[in-house]
């Protein structure tokens, strides 16, 4: 594939977070430099996370400290693509949120409306102050048979020292002790993120990019949906995964900053 060719038509380049744009709270090299390329060729981003431990304001105000361009700042969260799912799906109904603080504001503030004890369906998070008792009332609920929503899959979360277990893992605890796995999962690299992002745009799947560090959220994103995909080597993936992966993205880089040349 001829990689300038490939990135002509692309008019926003939809850029995962956590492995691909920083680690933790370190910008990865260059960047920032990458969104003043896409400036200077008259391209935009939108930052596509399935990070559900934060809400869009949190990341919009990290990216600003970091030094992000406040016209690049455009974030959507597999939180915000859930909340709009369940608030049409589910009218008028209360779920049980398995979510930390932040989140929780963030889906109250979204419309969903929350009964703990007495739910209408269960949606889950990432949730980073998770407990025994959230997960015993967690497995009552699916056990009980209702509606099961998760905002993505993710098993891992990248950090500057490693990686910290992320939802996937909840949902595996989870069906080990139920024996059901979500009925519905939003996040990368499923159906609801998509169409979100393509209302929030208003572009062509065929003019926008998926970049990401992961095959199985971010390269399965754009190969399941017609998007070009750019596998960046800065966050979870290895050579030897990417060797052995049946996933293959359109195009790889070391990070962002090498497809400089190419815009």
């Amino acid at each position: 594939m001829d990689i300038r060719e490939a990135l002509s038509g692309i008019r926003c380049f939809l850029l995962d977070m956590d492995g691909t744009f920083y680690l933790g709270n370190q910008l990865i090299d260059g960047s920032l430099d990458f969104l003043q390329a896409l400036k200077s060729t008259g391209r935009q981003c939108l930052f596509l996370t399935n990070n559900s431990s934060k809400s869009a304001s949190f990341y919009k105000q990290k990216l600003a400290k970091m030094g992000v361009p406040e016209e690049f700042r455009n974030v959507l969260t597999s939180g915000q693509a859930t909340a709009r799912y369940v608030t049409s799906r589910f009218p008028g109904k209360k779920a049980f949120l398995l979510a930390n603080a932040i989140e929780t504001e963030e889906m109250k503030a979204l419309g969903v409306e929350i009964d703990q004890e007495h739910p209408d369906y269960v949606l889950i998070a990432f949730d980073t102050e998770l407990d025994y008792k959230k997960m015993t009332m967690l497995c009552d609920h699916v056990r009980a048979g209702l509606p099961y929503i998760a905002t993505h899959p993710d098993f891992n979360c990248p950090t500057e020292t490693g990686f910290i277990p992320d939802i996937g893992a909840t949902i595996a605890y989870v069906k080990a002790s139920t024996g059901r796995e979500p009925d519905v999962i939003i996040g990368k690299p499923n159906s609801g993120i998509v169409e979100e992002t393509l209302r929030v745009t208003g572009l062509k799947k065929e003019e926008m990019a998926m970049v990401g560090d992961r095959l199985y959220t971010d390269i399965a994103t754009g190969v399941n949906f017609g998007m070009l995909s750019i596998l960046v080597m800065s966050g979870e993936t290895t050579e030897q995964m990417a060797a052995e992966s049946s996933i293959k993205p359109g195009l790889t880089f070391g990070r962002l900053s090498d497809m400089i040349a190419y815009l």
